[in-house]
């Protein structure tokens, strides 16, 4: 269910500052936190965004025709908002400079360099080092400085003694109408819209309320008399009673608070990271992710990767997809995945690839997103031409994962091809004082063989029968553990499409039907007959048999179960043309 909700509680802190490097003498000194959803403002009340707009954070007259503006994005939750990026408006002149996620500074469509040696632009200072991106802007006796690590934003003022600067936004009037510092210009139609989630039912309360009240604890004793660290305190506990703690957001307040401290007190407070588990200071730097994406822990192989935000995932998730649907243009066919719920069920993009295993993902560099595609003229990947259970032709392709051989992604669309022949032969072989022979039947009985002179057409069921002579049923039983058509008689060509996996057959094929297997000295299969697209009309089978000595087991394959990834795209295919299918088989392989 969608609702509206958006709530806001206002606060200031301001003191006079003691000696250190950024705040000296009898200078006044305000300071504005915004760490995930929470807003602690200059007076040290705590702020809540709720939704995804953006909002002006600070104005103020002592730094005439500079604003801090702010835009704040859903992570693994749909109903909670993060500080996601910080905007530095300059009014004189109509200068933009964009403070992003990874330590990512962008001035108009400018990418930016930046190092630890500050860099003046339009009068603003920038400079960047391991800890986060810092922007520095000075007029008369006032300075501003603002930084920014991907999660936390504090922005400082200093200036003269007795002079409490005006500031206006979410860091100063709490009693201001939320509309008021809502910027349409940095807000998406529908960002003010709240969303309910599922509660996380791992998450105790009372640990993470602990934990949030190291705050008060000594570690940072030093600093309780320059900053009230309860503010802190309660937005720790209450975004850690709600969300889980990750991505380094176990020790994002913490650090918040520390950083905030350093401007008022020498003391350095390291103490508090080894009972804390703090992780580092810039979390994700220089780690780029697109706009449905943000950047957290790989709970798979560890380190960081780019997750898919909560809400653009959902409609994926609720159909059980990977992506978007086929698109069918003529002759060109392409499907697009999601890069990130691909990494969520650690699947890479280089091991996705069509039926021919030469036609690879390709990912965007931008927007992560992963497209396969192939052109039935030019490239047709091991396109393969099957009749629908509407007798249409269409021209099917799959997503394979090249290490499990699972199809991820089935899609199809209409074509009509020209008429094709069939070919067929079996083949004996043996290794002990026994025959193995393959046949080919029309119909389910297995009376009536396939021959050379036999017409097939495409999508009609053929079965295939694998049977030894010469062996005790009773001792022995026969297991086809593998079939698979390719286009050419070598079995490792790189257009492969499976039939049979590990005996059983393969569930993207619904045409597949395994009988008998490991039951006896015989066992048999069927699927509808299809040709390989832009190939000459040959397709040939290859099958690996194992003889299993019984001895009181059973020797019939087991599907394992697991849950299934495939996704099925489909397309309406105008009606077929008749066709007569080739099929020419190979030497079995046998071990």
């Amino acid at each position: 269910m969608l609702y509206l909700l958006l709530y806001l509680t206002t606060v200031f802190h301001f003191s006079t500052c003691s000696s250190m490097e950024l705040c000296q003498g009898d200078n006044q000194c305000i300071i504005c936190t915004a760490t995930g959803p929470t807003v602690i403002d200059v007076h040290g009340q705590v702020n809540s965004v709720q939704d995804r707009c953006g909002y002006t954070l600070m104005k103020t007259t002592s730094i005439p025709d500079f604003q801090v503006h702010a835009t704040f994005q859903e992570r693994r939750r749909k109903d909670v908002s993060f500080l996601d990026r910080v905007i530095l408006q300059l009014d004189k002149p109509a200068v933009q400079i964009n403070l992003e996620q990874g330590g990512r500074v962008q001035l108009g469509d400018l990418m930016m360099t930046l190092n630890d040696t500050a860099q003046l632009v339009h009068g603003v200072e920038l400079s960047k080092d391991q800890t986060g991106v810092t922007a520095k802007m000075s007029h008369l006796n006032t300075t501003m400085t603002v930084f920014f690590n991907g999660y936390t934003v504090q922005i400082h003022i200093k200036g003269p003694s007795g002079q409490v600067p005006s500031v206006h936004g979410l860091c100063g009037n709490s009693s201001q109408p939320l509309n008021e510092v809502r910027l349409s210009e940095y807000s998406a139609s529908g960002c003010e819209t709240q969303y309910e989630d599922t509660a996380n039912s791992t998450i105790n309360c009372n640990n993470m309320t602990e934990r949030c009240n190291l705050l008060k604890e000594a570690f940072f004793t030093a600093c309780h008399t320059h900053i009230d660290p309860q503010p802190y305190a309660t937005a720790c506990a209450n975004i850690l009673c709600k969300y889980p703690a990750v991505d380094g957001l176990n020790c994002q307040f913490l650090e918040a608070y520390a950083r905030a401290c350093s401007l008022y007190s020498k003391d350095t407070m390291e103490g508090w990271r080894s009972k804390a588990t703090g992780g580092p200071q810039a979390y994700c730097q220089d780690w780029f992710c697109s706009a449905h994406e943000f950047c957290g822990e790989n709970s798979i192989s560890g380190g960081t990767r780019c997750h898919c935000r909560a809400i653009f995932a959902s409609t994926y998730r609720s159909q059980n997809t990977l992506g978007d649907g086929v698109v069918c243009n003529k002759s060109s066919l392409s499907v697009t995945l999601v890069g990130c719920l691909l990494q969520d069920k650690g699947i890479h993009y280089s091991d996705l690839h069509l039926y021919d295993n030469t036609c690879r993902g390709q990912m965007d560099n931008v927007t992560h997103m992963v497209t396969l595609g192939f052109d039935t003229k030019t490239n047709p990947c091991g396109m393969m031409i099957r009749m629908n259970n509407k007798s249409q032709i269409i021209n099917k392709n799959g997503v394979i994962l090249e290490t499990t051989k699972e199809q991820l992604a089935d899609f199809t669309c209409p074509f009509i091809m020209p008429d094709i022949n069939i070919d067929f032969s079996y083949v004996i072989t043996g290794v002990w004082n026994y025959t193995l022979t393959m046949k080919a039947y029309t119909d389910p009985g297995r009376t009536q063989t396939v021959t050379s002179n036999t017409e097939l057409q495409l999508n009609q069921k053929v079965w295939y029968e694998l049977k030894t002579g010469g062996l005790d049923d009773k001792e022995v039983a026969l297991v086809t553990h593998s079939c698979f058509a390719t286009d050419d008689p070598s079995g490792n060509s790189s257009l492969r499409y499976d039939l049979i996996i590990n005996g059983c057959a393969n569930p993207a094929d619904k045409t597949v039907n395994v009988q008998s297997n490991g039951e006896g000295t015989y066992n048999y299969f069927s699927f509808n007959m299809f040709q390989f697209s832009g190939k000459q009309g040959n397709v040939y089978l290859h099958c690996k048999l194992n003889l299993c000595v019984k001895q009181n087991k059973t020797c019939a394959p087991v599907r394992p179960q697991r849950p299934s990834h495939r996704h099925k795209y489909t397309q309406d295919a105008p009606n077929p043309a008749s066709t007569k299918p080739e099929h020419q088989f190979s030497d079995l392989c046998f071990h």
